[in-house]
């Protein structure tokens, strides 16, 4: 049995590379996954949808998106997003740790990635109802990021199965990749358990994008640490790091920050899986419009330290690191109708109301708050160091879309952690709280790759035939991410692994 291409994984990345393997010249290209067609689209499928990319501006993203129309364009403020900002953006969250070639590469292919997308139908639109507010009549985009797609994620996975259908790509589910075959140092396909028995299928080029390990707790604890068992997987319960070890048995060579993973404030009533019903929904990002309280009623990050799509993929882990594993997220009236209702709405999340701090504070004790007192006496000082600032700052105005500078912090009081941006009092009753955990989405270590081609490396150079994409990559993130990243990395590899695919074939025919 042979195919010219086989893909791993079935998600974003996955999609993307045999999508490009048929464009290229791959004649029979097989995809294959170990989940059943219900669960088909990996961890893209409970994504937002939501593209990071070097743009220029509104006119440069109006030709691909299909939500805008030419009255609400004059009242759209869309900055240019540049290579520089980009690769910046990438570089300074990972604490300069990224692989600045590996990161060049997805930033420079970005842009003509989502045009390539779009001509396979991606229903791409400007992300009003997560990267923009509503100031003085106008939508503010913020964060460097604008562009999603019509229904996030499960827009994007039928998006692109539609695609692989059309262009004749065969898929398998219920077939788990268990090794690779290997001839004269060269992967020429793989063995996989399908209908009860192992079958072999060679292959002129392997593409490996099967996700990361979060949704095995034995890995999670291995490399991220006591605890992290307790996490949510936000996605897919089918990313258990198996590939990484069939991988390294021809090996591939393990780059990349092992200890370290996206985790994101998440909905504790969640279930322990991601739900296909609601996936990105139990994202709770509304804290920067507010504070977040642990169990013992005190704060524990900076909530405005910058935009919610530079912090949210590591505050999970600070919650997680909390007493219980928990905390609570809390406003008070001015915020509550700027709350994503996507997030926050009737019957999405539980919702607990009060009309005093005290009586907030006792509420939450039934559900997990240890101290109340302390809960109270927390936002009290907080009230007071945010009127302080106010008062040294009298002209300063609260703007949800720019760093405000409104914080915690002034001459006579100062807060540790501060709120750095967007600190308004929380003294407007009815108050409303929401109670949070930590939501894994992916891991960031993985295998080496070769930024240019998408080869997977060993210690002595590429692997002839095999190949790697999406969150299967390692030494692109460290720690941190910029929101938006990982499905434009996983379209951007994926692709530039397909072509590679054909490229060798072609080379072999020659």
């Amino acid at each position: 049995m042979y195919y010219d291409c086989i893909v791993v994984g079935s998600g974003n990345a996955g999609s993307c590379a045999a999508l490009s393997a048929k464009e290229n010249g791959c004649q029979k290209v097989l995809l294959v996954d170990k989940c059943s067609p219900d669960w088909v689209g990996g961890n893209g499928y409970f994504t937002a949808g939501a593209f990071r990319i070097v743009h220029n501006g509104l006119e440069d993203l109006l030709p691909i998106v299909q939500n805008v129309t030419p009255e609400q364009a004059k009242r759209i403020d869309l900055d240019p997003y540049s290579r520089e900002d980009f690769v910046e953006d990438i570089m300074r969250l990972s604490g300069r740790r990224s692989d600045p070639t590996l990161a060049a590469s997805l930033v420079d292919n970005s842009r003509d990635t989502v045009d390539w997308l779009a001509g396979y139908q991606v229903p791409f639109i400007l992300s009003f109802h997560r990267q923009a507010y509503e100031v003085g009549g106008r939508q503010k985009f913020w964060g460097g990021l604008v562009l999603s797609v019509e229904d996030g994620g499960k827009g994007l996975i039928a998006a692109e199965h539609k695609a692989l259908k059309e262009a004749g790509v065969e898929i398998w589910f219920d077939c788990p990749v268990v090794k690779l075959l290997v001839q004269d140092n060269t992967v020429t396909g793989v063995i996989v358990h399908k209908d009860g028995s192992e079958l072999s299928i060679e292959s002129g080029g392997v593409i490996l994008a099967a996700g990361g390990f979060e949704a095995n707790s034995k890995l999670r604890v291995a490399h991220l640490g006591m605890g992290w068992e307790k996490a949510k997987v936000r996605g897919t319960p089918f990313n258990t790091g198996d590939c990484f070890a069939i991988a390294k048995d021809v090996g591939a060579k393990l780059v990349g920050d092992w200890a370290s993973c996206h985790s994101t404030t998440w909905d504790f009533n969640a279930p322990e899986i991601g739900a296909r019903n609601l996936t990105n929904q139990f994202t709770k990002s509304g804290y920067p419009l507010g504070i977040m309280l642990n169990a013992n009623g005190e704060r524990f990050v900076d909530e405005g330290e910058d935009y919610r799509n530079y912090t949210y993929a590591r505050f999970g882990k600070a919650i997680l690191l909390q007493s219980g594993g928990f905390a609570f997220q809390v406003w008070d009236a001015k915020m509550l109708g700027i709350l994503r209702k996507e997030e926050y709405g009737d019957g999405v999340v539980e919702k607990i109301f009060a009309d005093t701090i005290e009586a907030l504070a006792h509420k939450l004790g039934e559900i997990g708050l240890i101290d109340q007192a302390q809960f109270a006496k927390t936002i009290q000082t907080y009230n007071s160091a945010v009127a302080q600032h106010k008062m040294e700052n009298p002209h300063w105005n609260w703007d949800p879309a720019v760093k405000d500078g409104l914080s915690t912090q002034s001459s006579h009081l100062s807060l540790s952690p501060p709120k750095s941006h967007w600190a308004e009092s929380i003294e407007k009753p009815p108050f409303m709280a929401v109670k949070v955990c930590c939501g894994i989405t992916f891991t960031f270590g993985g295998l080496a790759i070769d930024p240019a081609s998408a080869a997977v490396l060993s210690e002595s150079g590429p692997i002839p035939g095999l190949f790697c994409a999406g969150e299967m990559v390692g030494g692109l993130f460290h720690n941190n991410y910029p929101g938006g990243s990982g499905l434009s990395a996983g379209a951007v590899f994926g692709r530039k692994a397909g072509a590679s695919v054909s490229k060798g074939k072609a080379t072999l025919r020659a």
